[in-house]
């Protein structure tokens, strides 16, 4: 038998790769990249949607095999993880999960795909795998996480999730929109999970406060918080994920976190809601919606 994992849910560009990495290095925990795994039913969907330019969302996956069942992560034994997806390419996403967590049991797998808070089908996915789940759900500022999103291949991602403004002329990539849906998907799907199997917290807070909120991750999670444990929990870079992985599987994390996934010692500050959005030109501010919402978060 094996621990219910951790899924860390949050909108792209949170803090969730720093996070999971951290938490993953607690000697009760394995942290995993980006499995992405509940988008579908079966191993052959997700083999089909995750191809082409998608391709890159099957790299955590990839490294993951690699790395528990050859011990490191090369050409080779990326090579391996295809085949290893090839025999299963039947089975249920369910069962494959299942298998992974056996596969690191005692340890508890730390889950943190941020496309799994794109969908309600996805979470319920999620639930329904594992009933006894525990779900951390993470923050980010709006106006912070907009423009890091911006920051990254020209808005690709908010691009992708059609987080556009369709009223100006020409329309305009406003990753807010983004950010708006994929809370509202979590806030929804939490809504149906006991209060000791979730928590929620904002990443600026986690980083600011990192001791702090470590014991109470532990405290909720009921693991060990102790000198070693917190020590470990502060060197995310030590993770088998924290770089860049062999070639066809190279990414499978944030790639500003696999580029410096150490801690920084600077606080992060956040800006005023109310402020005209760096992205747009008419010098609007974030949409009431999303202002009201990130205010029920505790941001100003």
């Amino acid at each position: 038998m094996y621990p219910p994992p951790l899924f860390i849910l949050g909108s792209p560009r949170s803090f969730t790769s720093l996070v999971c990495a951290m938490i993953g290095q607690h000697p009760e925990v394995y942290g995993m990249p980006e499995l992405n795994l509940f988008v579908v039913e079966t191993l052959e969907e997700f083999v089909e949607t995750f191809s082409g330019y998608r391709q890159i969302q099957q790299h955590g996956l990839l490294r993951t095999v690699a790395q528990l069942y050859a011990g490191e992560q090369n050409m080779t034994t990326v090579d391996m993880a295809h085949r290893w997806m090839m025999r299963r390419h039947t089975w249920n996403i369910s069962d494959v999960y299942k298998e992974l967590c056996e596969k690191v049991s005692p340890l508890q797998i730390a889950d943190k795909s941020p496309v799994y808070g794109g969908s309600i089908e996805t979470l319920k996915r999620i639930q329904k795998a594992f009933p006894n789940a525990y779900y951390l759900h993470l923050l980010r500022h709006p106006v912070t996480q907009g423009q890091s999103i911006l920051n990254i291949a020209k808005g690709i991602m908010a691009v992708m999730a059609d987080s556009i403004d369709y009223t100006t002329d020409p329309p305009t990539v406003d990753p807010q929109i983004m950010w708006y849906d994929m809370q509202i998907n979590i806030l929804e799907f939490l809504t149906g999970i006991p209060e000791e199997r979730k928590m929620m917290m904002r990443g600026e807070d986690f980083i600011n406060e990192r001791e702090l909120n470590l014991r109470n991750i532990c405290n909720w999670l009921d693991i060990a918080y102790d000198e070693p444990a917190l020590q470990a929990m502060l060197h995310p870079e030590d993770s088998p994920y924290a770089s860049l992985g062999p070639l066809g599987a190279h990414l499978g994390n944030d790639l500003n976190f696999l580029e410096s996934p150490k801690l920084r010692s600077t606080r992060i500050e956040s800006p005023v809601l109310t402020i005209p959005l760096p992205w747009r030109t008419d010098n609007k501010p974030l949409q009431d919606r999303v202002i009201k919402l990130a205010r029920d978060f505790g941001y100003n």
